[in-house]
């Protein structure tokens, strides 16, 4: 079993109040005071029931599933995964700032029970969401932030809410049809944002921990990063639901809620930069640049 570890991964934030003009100044936080101080209710376990351990050679990866956006999807993955369709695949691409991918590259292995094809799910009705919004503007949507930690967009015109491609998201590869995804193919983003791809794609989930072992494989060079050798190729050992694995095998974390004031604290700290190597704070942030806190739990 790998030694727990502490995790800052790429994840988003909440609104922060502004305090009145007549209120003391209060001296700016750092991030690491805001972590240092926040209380056992600002954290929240992950669901064993929708974590992955996705085991590599060289370690773990561990990805929260979400589906609350995907469901179909997310439950068709469980299914390959409780029937160890991934078991002895392999990572057949890996493309420099973009994405890692594996799938059944002979695409020979069967389904089992698994859906073949699945209705689009690239985005939802809004409407029963606990959005928690950021203050600042988006390029690509008329607003973002998060639902349960997961970087997120809304339309407030159409009422519609999706996942958005930040670094460590997990998507559903798919052809030119939009139901040709069923959760065989996945990948995660390892580089600057994607953002041209949401509402195109089903997104599951996101990596919490050992982001390091993909971001760090060796770049393919074929055509769109894909290995042209079987040898190159990263073995997947097992694909495993946190449910199925011994408690005392599993990763246990904690990741940080982002509805409550502490991740607004949280955020603005990152917004407006106090630390002394800062000499403009830039006061405001990108959804893609909100770190996800991921820690041991205790």
């Amino acid at each position: 079993m790998r030694r727990a570890w502490l995790a800052i991964a790429i994840l988003p934030l909440a609104a922060h109040s502004a305090s009145s003009a007549d209120a003391p100044a209060v001296k700016p936080r750092a991030m690491a005071d805001v972590i240092a101080a926040s209380k056992s209710t600002d954290w929240r376990s992950l669901d064993p029931q929708n974590t992955l351990y996705l085991e590599l050679p060289q370690g773990r990866v561990v990805i929260e599933l979400n589906p609350k956006f995907a469901p179909r999807h997310v439950a068709n993955i469980k299914t390959l995964v409780h029937e160890r369709y991934f078991d002895g695949l392999a990572i057949v691409r890996a493309q420099d700032n973009f994405v890692v991918q594996w799938n059944d590259p002979d695409n020979k292995r069967p389904l089992g029970s698994a859906q073949k094809t699945l209705d689009a799910e690239f985005s939802r009705t809004a409407n029963e969401l606990a959005f928690t919004p950021l203050p600042d503007p988006d390029s690509y949507a008329a607003e973002v932030g998060f639902v349960d930690a997961f970087p997120a967009a809304r339309e407030p015109r159409t009422h519609l809410a999706w996942l958005v491609h930040c670094y460590a998201m997990v998507g559903v590869g798919r052809d030119d049809d939009v139901d040709s995804g069923n959760g065989t193919e996945l990948y995660v983003v390892i580089g600057q944002a994607p953002r041209q791809l949401d509402r195109n794609v089903a997104l599951v989930g996101r990596v919490v921990a050992g982001m390091e072992e993909l971001s760090a494989l060796k770049r393919g060079t074929g055509a769109l990063g894909f290995y042209e050798k079987p040898e190159e190729r990263t073995p997947i050992r097992s694909v495993r639901l946190a449910a199925e694995v011994p408690e005392a095998e599993r990763s246990h974390l904690e990741i940080m809620r982002t509805d409550t004031q502490t991740f607004a604290d949280l955020v603005e700290s990152q917004r407006n930069r106090r630390e002394e190597w800062y000499k403009v704070p830039a006061g405001r942030i990108e959804l893609c640049n909100v770190p996800l806190i991921v820690r041991p739990r205790t």
